[in-house]
């Protein structure tokens, strides 16, 4: 696969593009790459295709059994078939989670900056939003676990966590998992784990431990999110799935889904499951081409100026403080240098920005010579 030379996308009525449509203004915010997907992926859709037929589709058995083989493989975490529920997208799953977890009036815990429809989800459930700033440290971004215990109320209920997190790229180890297990069982948390970036893996060494894994006595009180559509670029197909090792949260999951929540697309269970069964190498190759484009990124802010990067070690999502530009919105400023980036306010920090670097070198040189404007 060469990642260099991806297809044209403007023809071809993209989210991502069409923002910009005739305007000089390159798209790097949804999370949303450029590059095609797996050829297995590929094949698998077309095999499909031509059987010609596209009713209504449970997911197959094979499915189930692909990525019970895939997490047990690569995460090391032996997942139940019961454990399954089948979604369109991951943000339904937020969502529902919300609705499924306590009642009308109670809270959500979550921590900022963080894609925004974790802040959106509990209003929209009439839940309360409670939030928690990560701290900034000399060493990254983490946790500030004293905050985070302090902000919980006797109706917080639910604990919606992002792991790897979007959008300041820290792939959470094992101690800094631990702690927030420890907090949501004192406090008897439901926590629901948004765990769609956890192939995306940039630092050499790093390996993804599922929060319900960790801990198997507090998995029942745990919701996992997971899809393929952002590791193998299949984000359009929608299918993605929630992993609740309880029957009775399960129960309500499913029962808040009714007459709200349509059928998986057939063609996203066809994709998703040769994604799963995929041998590793077109995303090998992803994961290398993404490295190389982070350590560009990283290396062209080396010299300071105006804008300061939190280097990534997943996601292909960099967050980029420009509070020195406009400390409440710079996002017009980028667009006037022609770079279309994510609004820092959607997810709850003024001052910054989020840019998607799953695209050509060629465009992420292009952006960071226009991004010089700016520095």
């Amino acid at each position: 696969m060469n990642f260099d030379t991806p297809p044209d996308r403007r023809p071809t009525a993209s989210h991502k593009w069409n923002k910009y449509q005739d305007r000089d203004i390159l798209p790097l915010w949804v999370a949303d790459m450029d590059f095609q997907s797996p050829p297995s992926v590929i094949d698998a859709l077309r095999r499909r295709i031509d059987h010609g037929v596209f009713g209504y589709t449970l997911a197959p058995d094979s499915l189930v059994e692909a990525v019970q083989a895939y997490a047990l493989r690569v995460y090391r975490w032996a997942i139940e078939p019961e454990w399954f529920v089948w979604l369109p997208g991951l943000v339904q799953g937020l969502n529902l989670a919300c609705r499924a977890v306590g009642d009308a009036g109670d809270a959500v815990l979550t921590a900022t900056p963080i894609y925004p429809p974790f802040l959106q989800a509990p209003g929209f459930s009439n839940r309360e939003l409670i939030t928690v700033p990560l701290a900034e440290g000399a060493a990254g971004w983490e946790w500030d676990f004293q905050a985070l215990e302090a902000a919980i109320t006797p109706r917080t209920r639910l604990l919606l966590l992002c792991h790897p997190h979007n959008p300041v790229g820290r792939a959470w180890r094992e101690d800094e998992l631990a702690p927030i297990i420890a907090i949501a069982r004192r406090h008897r948390l439901v926590v629901c784990s948004d765990e769609i970036h956890c192939d995306l893996l940039l630092d050499p060494g790093l390996s993804h431990t599922p929060l319900a894994r960790l801990d198997p006595d507090f998995a029942r009180h745990t919701i996992t999110l997971l899809a393929p559509s952002k590791t193998w670029n299949i984000a359009g197909l929608g299918c993605a799935f929630a992993l609740i090792p309880d029957p009775a949260l399960r129960r309500r999951f499913q029962r808040e889904m009714a007459g709200l929540v349509p059928w998986t697309n057939l063609l996203g269970y066809t994709a998703a499951e040769a994604a799963y069964r995929d041998d590793g190498a077109w995303l090998a190759g992803l994961i290398e081409y993404l490295r190389g484009n982070r350590d560009l990124l990283r290396d062209g802010f080396q010299d300071g100026g105006r804008l300061r990067l939190t280097v990534p070690e997943a996601t292909y999502l960099a967050w980029i403080d420009a509070r020195a530009i406009d400390a409440t919105n710079p996002l017009p400023h980028f667009e006037a240098a022609g770079l279309g980036l994510s609004d820092g306010r959607d997810f709850g920090w003024p001052g910054y920005v989020r840019l998607n670097f799953g695209c050509s070198r060629a465009l992420l040189e292009q952006a960071l010579r226009r991004m010089e404007a700016l520095r």
